[in-house]
C-alpha cells in the first residue's frame, strides 16, 4: 500500500511539460502507525494497565501495526476477525464497538480505506485495551453496591427515608456516568437537593465532566490546528524542494558547461594545428604535382572536404566554448523576413523530403537580437525538423507577440517526436539522437545564443505527435556576457 501524489509541471509558456510524482510505502512502516498511535492516545489519557494500538490493513491483513504477539513481536501478517471484515470491507461501514484483536478484547474503531478509484482496499484501526476499564467499572459498581448494602443493613427501616435521599443522587450520578460512557458528554447530574457528601460528590462529578468536555474540545481544536500546520508546512516543503531542485539543475548545468567549455576550447585549438598542417601540405601537394595529380584528384578532393568538415566542427566547438567572442550587434529584426531567408537556405532539403511549409506570422513587433545569430538558430531548428520527417510532413513556422516583452517564434514538425527521457537533456552539449550524423552542439549553441540576449529556447514534444521548439525573444534585450 502506497500513499501517492502527483502534480503537473508547466513550462514557461504555461503548457504542461510533465508530471512530478511521489509516494510513501506503508507496508511495515511502523513509524507511520506509531505516529498515528501517539496522536490518538496522548500520555496518561488511558487508565493504568491499558494501552492504545493502531493498525493499517491491506484488505484484511495487517501490514503495519503496533499490536504485539508474543515476546514483543508485532502482529504483522495476521488477519482481522470475520465480523469486522464483513462490516467494514464488505459493507463499507465504520466499526465502533468492542472487537477481539489478536489475543485480547479492545474498544475499537475500524475505518475503511479507499483508493483513488473509490474502491475499498484496506482499513485503519485504532483501539485500547478494554480490561482495565471493565475492571475499574466493576470495582466502582462493587464499591457502590457495598456502600448501599452497608447503609441498608445499618439503617434498616428506621433510615429508609434517609436512604432514599442517598439512592436517588447515586442513581442520577450512575445514569450520568452511563450516559457519558455512551458518548453523551453533555450529561450532568445537576442539583441533588442535599448539601452533604453525596451532594458534593455529585457537584464535583459535574465539575469533572465539565472539565472533560473542555479538554475534549481543546483536544479537537488542537488536532485541527495541527492538521492545518502540517498541511501548511507540507506546502512550504514542496515549494522549497521544487526551488532546490531547479537551483541544483541550474548549478549542474552551469558547472557542466564551464567544464566542457574549458575542455573543448583546448581540444579545438589542439586540433587546429594539425589541420592547418594537413591543409597546407594538401595545397602544396596539388601545386607540386600539377597535372600529374589527376589520377588521385578525387582522393585529394575527399581529403580537402574532410579537412573543411573538421574546421567547421572546430569552429562550433570554439563558439560553444567562448560564446562571448562571437557575439554580434543587436538589431531590431523582422523575424518573418529572417524565416523566409532561412527557407531559401534549406530549400534543397525541403524538396528532397517532400515537406510542406505552413506559415502563421502574427507578431506585430520586431525582436532585439543579432540577425545573423538568429538566422543560425532558426536554420538549425528547421534542419532538425526536416531530419525528423524523412518521409515528408508539415513544417509549421509561427510567430506571435509575447505579452509586452517581445516575440515568440515556433518551429513545429509533424515527425515522430522526442522520447520523454531525452527532453531533459535535449540542450546538453554533445547530446544527440542522430548517432553519427550530428555533433550534439547545434541545440546547445542555439540555446546559448538566445540566452545571451535575455531570451530562452524551449521544447514541447509527445512521441508520435511531432515536436515544437519555441524561441522567446525580447524587444529590448540586455546582452548577457
Amino acid at each position: 500500500m502506497v500513499i501517492h501524489t502527483a502534480v503537473p509541471v508547466y513550462d514557461m509558456g504555461g503548457r504542461q511539460a510533465g508530471v512530478l510524482e511521489g509516494g510513501m510505502l506503508l507496508n511495515q512502516n511502523q513509524d507511520f502507525v506509531d505516529t498515528i498511535n501517539d496522536l490518538v492516545y496522548r500520555p496518561n489519557s488511558l487508565l493504568a494497565g491499558s494501552h492504545g494500538t493502531a493498525t493499517l490493513f491491506l484488505d484484511d491483513v495487517r501490514i503495519a501495526t503496533n499490536v504485539r504477539l508474543f515476546e514483543g513481536k508485532r502482529a504483522l501478517g495476521t488477519r482481522v476477525s470475520r465480523a469486522v471484515r464483513d462490516r467494514v470491507l464488505g459493507k463499507g461501514e465504520t466499526w465502533y464497538d468492542r472487537a477481539f484483536v489478536v489475543k485480547d478484547w479492545y474498544i475499537s474503531g475500524y475505518q475503511p480505506i479507499h483508493d483513488s478509484r473509490g474502491e475499498r482496499v484496506g482499513m485503519l484501526y485504532v483501539g485500547y485495551l478494554e480490561k482495565p476499564f471493565r475492571d475499574a467499572k466493576v470495582a466502582a459498581l462493587a464499591a457502590i453496591l457495598l456502600l448501599f448494602a452497608a447503609i441498608g443493613t445499618a439503617g434498616g427501616m428506621l433510615f429508609w427515608r434517609w436512604a432514599r435521599t442517598i439512592f436517588q443522587p447515586l442513581e442520577r450520578m450512575n445514569a450520568t456516568i452511563s450516559a457519558v460512557e455512551a458518548g453523551d458528554l453533555d450529561a450532568r447530574t445537576g442539583k441533588v437537593g442535599s448539601a452533604d457528601e453525596i451532594g458534593r460528590v455529585a457537584h464535583h462529578l459535574d465539575q469533572l465532566l465539565d472539565q472533560l468536555r473542555q479538554r475534549n474540545r481543546e483536544l479537537k481544536d488542537w488536532a485541527e490546528s495541527l492538521d492545518l500546520k502540517v498541511a501548511e508546512r507540507t506546502r512550504d516543503l514542496e515549494q522549497s524542494n521544487r526551488l532546490l531542485q531547479e537551483t541544483q539543475r541550474q548549478l549542474v548545468m552551469s558547472e557542466k558547461l564551464a567544464a566542457i567549455g574549458e575542455i573543448t576550447a583546448g581540444v579545438a585549438h589542439e586540433i587546429n594545428n594539425p589541420v592547418a598542417v594537413i591543409q597546407g601540405n594538401l595545397d602544396l601537394l596539388r601545386e607540386v604535382l600539377g597535372p600529374a595529380a589527376a589520377p588521385v584528384m578525387e582522393e585529394i578532393r575527399l581529403i580537402d572536404q574532410q579537412v573543411q568538415r573538421i574546421q567547421v566542427m572546430v569552429a562550433k566547438l570554439l563558439q560553444f566554448a567562448r560564446p562571448t567572442d562571437y557575439a554580434g550587434y543587436v538589431d531590431q529584426v523582422d523575424v518573418a523576413g529572417v524565416l523566409e531567408d532561412c527557407l531559401i537556405l534549406i530549400r534543397h532539403l525541403l524538396d528532397k523530403s517532400a515537406i510542406a511549409v505552413v506559415r502563421d506570422y502574427r507578431a506585430g513587433r520586431p525582436a532585439g537580437i543579432n540577425r545573423g545569430e538568429l538566422q543560425q538558430v532558426l536554420v538549425n531548428l528547421m534542419v532538425n525538423a526536416v531530419h525528423a520527417m524523412p518521409q515528408g510532413g508539415n513544417l509549421t513556422l509561427s510567430t506571435r507577440d509575447w505579452e509586452d516583452k517581445g516575440e515568440v517564434v515556433t518551429v513545429t514538425d509533424s515527425g515522430a517526436g522526442i522520447a520523454a527521457e531525452y527532453l531533459e537533456r535535449i540542450f546538453d552539449p554533445f547530446f544527440t539522437t542522430k548517432q553519427d550524423k550530428g555533433t550534439g552542439l547545434g541545440l546547445s549553441i542555439s540555446y546559448t545564443l538566445v540566452a545571451r540576449y535575455g531570451g530562452s529556447l524551449t521544447v514541447a514534444s509527445n512521441p508520435g505527435e511531432g515536436s515544437a521548439f519555441s524561441v522567446w525573444l525580447l524587444s529590448e534585450p540586455s546582452l548577457v556576457q
